[in-house]
């Protein structure tokens, strides 16, 4: 879904971009060389991007830095058909990476269903069957080479329906994502669905995942704390605004983030425009990065060089038609 920031008082800074060396190697999980993923988000939006997508992969694939890709969610527009068919042709387009596909879930395949447009589907339903083909094998990416990352449903058994929030190490930086969507977390009504909204089903959700997220939010700064990490990366679909939806999440990430003393670096999506904000929530150490989004042209080069004093970098790339 698409929305403004809740935050007018937000500082939106234009980010010089460090330039990352031209090495092509990877850093392994706790190596020193640098580790370069592709980084999108709400995409593609609709038939006429899934169509150009094909050409946004190849781009990605030519690329001899990239190790990985990054999803922050939205797999498709809010206004389009959350029908099984739809989804796994999306999972099988992204299969098509030559490198590690990793994803975090948007609101647009599962919590926006309710809407008439998209199928008047009961969100939940959508949810699980989005966590089946996305997810297929907990732990394991999509994509021609595969990366195998802590899962939260086996590391921590009382959530053990969140297969899509994982965990792993790259170049002395931990990466994790975090399943916190548009449409307030959620927290929006099920306005369209037949019959009504369902609250009761729609809050337990809420809460569940809540819980869920804030316990590997914790998680994941602990093992950065224990492998004297040099940064730590929260890939999520929706930004943490200090909103009923989001304030919990908003406020452990900050402390965390602050505690932990290093480079901290917040990736979503969901609004649709390249954005940088340094010191998000008033952390110094904490940056938000935003992606790009509804465009099948546009992808950010994302760096890690625990090297560097900023240890994270990234170039914004065009696909040439």
């Amino acid at each position: 879904m698409r929305r403004l920031p809740a935050l007018a008082t937000a500082v939106l800074v234009a980010v010089p971009l460090l330039a990352a060396p031209a090495v092509a190697a990877p850093g392994g999980p706790m190596g020193q060389g640098p580790t370069t993923f592709a980084v999108l988000g709400d995409t593609p939006y609709g038939d006429a991007q899934r169509q150009a997508f094909p050409a946004l992969v190849d781009d990605v694939n030519a690329d001899p830095k990239v190790r990985a890709v990054l999803h922050a969610g939205d797999v498709k527009s809010g206004g389009s058909t959350c029908d099984d068919a739809r989804l796994a042709d999306l999972a099988a387009l992204y299969d098509t990476f030559a490198d590690p596909f990793v994803i975090t879930p948007g609101d647009n395949e599962w919590t926006d269903c309710h809407r008439t447009a998209a199928g008047g589907y009961l969100p939940t339903e959508r949810l699980a069957a989005f966590r089946e083909l996305f997810y297929p094998e907990p732990g394991q990416s999509l994509g021609r080479r595969t990366l195998t990352a802590a899962v939260q449903s086996v590391e921590q058994p009382a959530h053990a329906d969140y297969v899509e929030n994982v965990r792993f190490t790259r170049s002395k930086v931990v990466v994790a994502t975090v399943h916190v969507v548009g449409s307030e977390n959620d927290l929006e009504p099920w306005s369209q669905l037949p019959g009504g909204d369902q609250p009761t089903e729609r809050l337990a959700e809420f809460e569940a995942r809540r819980a869920a997220n804030l316990d590997w939010i914790d998680a994941t700064f602990d093992e950065a704390a224990r492998a004297d990490a040099a940064g730590v990366l929260l890939l999520m679909q929706a930004e943490p605004v200090a909103s009923p939806g989001f304030a919990a999440e908003r406020a452990l990430i900050a402390e965390r983030a602050a505690a932990f003393g290093r480079p901290v670096l917040l990736v979503h999506g969901d609004e649709h425009r390249y954005e940088v904000e340094l010191g998000y929530a008033g952390v110094p150490n904490l940056t938000r990065l935003e992606t790009f989004g509804d465009t099948a042209s546009d992808w950010l080069a994302l760096t890690i060089d625990p090297r560097t004093s900023g240890v994270f970098s990234w170039q914004p790339r065009h696909v040439k038609p």
